[in-house]
């Protein structure tokens, strides 16, 4: 680095012999900064490296070339701290001699938005700002070590209440969102609700408001009156966990009106049905039925992964998993297929008659007349199709 700049000054000399004389003043440390006594100054800070290039030839027109620049790249990648995105940056420093060339030089370093930083001139400041700053970056170091230490005891006391606190907030926000359906009367000393709700709910909905008033400890109760009203109501169709899935699949092609007849009873049957009749294939059936029978089994534990929206659907359709696999296990006895492969349970009811050798002539005993009961083996079939 000396070498270099030392060539670096004799090249500078031949075009001014002055600034030569200021550098050859100073022989013990030929690194700028300089002496102060002497004119020369300095600029140092850091730069996008991609805007390095830029930087120097509009630095070397403007100043016509009376400025030394040096740079040196930081290997690591420096977090910006306004937007946040990893950059590459390197440091450099300008020499120059005047008050012109400092005014133009930092004029150009704010159009390139540059970081410019103030450092001495002498050495012993310098070294002694180093020291000052290698301290303050070691206690720093110190203080972030202990908040990442404090943030992970907070985070790990925190982690246990997550999930309770998780299920009130969700509690609350329900609250909130349902009383902000509620209307303030006349005298706005009482909210009111109108809602739709089953008959048989009537008594439910009565205890539950005669709890809430003995926790909350009010004096003032709560009223439920039953309101006459020419409106149609709306459709409730009460589902459990097994028929939630068959009820989706009849609401997808439309909710029935209110007093009509909800098919999902007969779906349960006819659709795992239709589906066996397409897919009638014992072996087969028997994979998709054990599939369904370990969510079924283990529904508790998988209610709680979060395995993605595929894994919802296979999950919530978990019972017509299960269903569609025992018809389609019963469908591939009858279609005698199992794994595309025929089965010979009870051998075949068809025997071929006694025929001449290299006989050619087709007979009419050799196919089965299902009206003849004349033939030795004439009855059904016990299950299933005749391999």
């Amino acid at each position: 680095e000396v070498e270099s700049t030392r060539k670096e000054i004799r090249r500078v000399s031949v075009v001014d012999p002055r600034l030569m004389r200021r550098f050859s003043s100073v022989n013990q440390e030929i690194a700028i900064p300089l002496d102060p006594v002497t004119d020369i100054n300095f600029i140092a800070g850091t730069i996008l490296r991609q805007k390095f290039l830029p930087f120097e030839q509009m630095l070397w027109r403007v100043c016509r070339g009376n400025i030394f620049l040096r740079q040196v790249e930081i290997e690591e990648r420096l977090e910006d701290p306004k937007t946040g995105e990893m950059q590459t940056k390197c440091i450099f420093i300008i020499v120059f001699q005047g008050e012109q060339l400092k005014n133009k030089c930092k004029k150009i370093c704010e159009g390139f938005h540059t970081t410019l930083y103030p450092c001495p001139e002498m050495p012993g400041e310098r070294a002694e700002m180093l020291r000052g700053v290698t301290n303050r970056l070691d206690e720093l170091e110190i203080v972030m070590k202990g908040t990442e230490d404090h943030r992970t005891r907070i985070l790990v006391a925190v982690a246990k209440n997550l999930l309770e606190w998780r299920v009130q907030v969700r509690k609350m926000k329900s609250v909130y969102e349902t009383m902000n359906m509620f209307s303030i009367d006349v005298t706005s000393k009482c909210l009111v609700a109108e809602c739709w709700c089953p008959v048989i709910y009537i008594p439910h909905i009565q205890e539950a408001m005669l709890e809430a008033q003995r926790e909350s400890q009010t004096a003032i109760p709560s009223v439920l009156t039953r309101i006459e009203t020419m409106e149609t109501p709306p459709t409730l169709n009460i589902t459990n966990k097994f028929t939630t899935g068959f009820q989706a699949i009849v609401d997808a092609y439309g909710v029935g009106n209110y007093g009509e007849v909800n098919p999902m009873p007969f779906t349960c049957v006819t659709f795992p049905f239709i589906f066996s009749v397409m897919f009638g294939d014992a072996g087969h059936g028997l994979i998709m039925a054990l599939f369904g029978l370990w969510m079924v089994l283990k529904e508790r534990g998988l209610q709680r992964k979060d395995w993605g929206e595929i894994w919802d659907m296979f999950f919530g359709g978990r019972y017509i998993i299960l269903m569609m696999g025992l018809f389609s296990i019963y469908s591939g006895f009858i279609y005698n297929d199992v794994f595309s492969k025929s089965m010979n349970i009870f051998g075949s009811q068809w025997k071929a008659p006694d025929l001449p050798e290299n006989s050619t002539v087709f007979y009419p005993q050799m196919t089965l007349d299902p009206q003849n009961e004349t033939y030795e083996d004439s009855l059904p079939y016990p299950f299933g199709i005749d391999p």
